[in-house]
This record gives C-alpha cells, structure tokens and sequence, in this order.
C-alpha cells in the first residue's frame, strides 16, 4: 500500500459517520480491493498505463497551450505564414535583415556593407564561386603551387638553372586544373556539389 492509502485508512474503532462502517471493516475492503488489482493481467496494467500516458500528454498540451497564449499576449508575435516563400517576400526579408545589420556597422563598414552586398555584386560572386573559384581547386591549386615551387627551385639550385618566376604561377595554374576535374567527377559519380 501507498503512504497516500495508508494515511486516508483511519486506524481508530468508531463509527464511520458516511456510511456506518468501523475502521476495521474499511480496512478489510480496501486490501482486498489491492489484492483483487494486483491480480490483473498485464494486459489490463498496460492498458492502465497507456491511459495514464495519455492523460499525461493531454495534461501537458493544455499546459502548453496554456502558456502560449500568455506569450501571444505578453508580445505581438507574427502570425504563423503557411505555404512557400515567394521571391518577393524572400527579397523583403533580406532588404529588412540587411538595414538591421548594417545599422549596427560604423558608417565605414556600412558603406563598404553597401558596396559588397549590391545585386551586381553578389550575383557575380555567387557565379565565379560556383564555375571559376571552386574550394577544392583553389585548395589543391595552392598545394600544388607549394609542392611544385619547392621541388623546382630545389632542383634548379642544386643544378644551378635561374628561375623565372612564372613558376608559382604555372603550379597553381596546375592544380587547380586538377582540382576542377575532380570536383567535376566527384559531381558525375556522386550527383552532390561539395
């Protein structure tokens, strides 16, 4: 038995005024009343589970509820939009985003902000980062211009040829070649630009 059970079962022999039982006898109904629970089948006790899960979850959902009218009221929140964004709102957006941020730059970050963030700008950008300025290219480009630039001036002193100087610029010339290929069919075998 619980300490709730116990403690609402009165230990003392009068009268129960409700309905004229003595303590005893109540004593005697309630345990056999556990005894007859304690014998349902596990199919009942999962039932009173699931019910009891349920209740819970309804219980916490008005709570919830209940809390979110609060904060509707406590702050003018936006209505939720359903469906997809249309290109206009998407625009509106970043024009709002954009004066927020740049109200918070120094009037020499906010005018180069300006200068950057410009259509024309940003649409050429976004192109030759994705044909041209590739991140793999660049990346295997300085490597090789690394690699290739060391060996060549390496072999070149140890034969006593001079260097150019257009040598850096041919192995980086190189690797990226070979990083565009790669990313090319990294793109055919895999169907993901990286």
């Amino acid at each position: 038995m619980s300490e709730k059970d116990k403690s609402s079962i009165e230990y003392s022999p009068t009268v129960n005024s409700e309905n004229g039982e003595t303590a005893s006898n109540q004593l005697d109904k309630l345990s056999s009343k556990f005894e007859k629970s304690a014998e349902l089948s596990p199919r009942d006790s999962e039932k009173r589970a699931e019910k009891a899960r349920n209740e819970a979850l309804e219980n916490a959902i008005s709570v919830e509820s209940g809390s979110k009218e609060k904060d509707t009221n406590a702050s003018q929140v936006a209505p939720v939009r359903r469906g997809s964004i249309n290109k206009k709102q998407l625009d509106a957006s970043y024009k709002q985003t954009m004066k927020l941020v740049q109200s918070e730059l120094k009037p020499t970050g906010r005018l180069f902000s300006r200068i950057v963030h410009s259509k024309y700008i940003e649409e050429s950008s976004e192109v030759i980062g994705s044909t041209i300025a590739r991140p793999n290219a660049i990346l295997t480009g300085g490597i090789f211009a690394f690699i290739l630039t060391t060996l060549t001036y390496v072999i070149a002193k140890n034969f006593g040829y001079k260097l150019s100087g257009f040598e850096t610029i041919a192995a980086f010339i190189a690797g990226w070649l070979i990083g565009i290929v790669y990313d090319y069919f990294k793109l055919l075998v895999t169907g993901k630009k990286s």
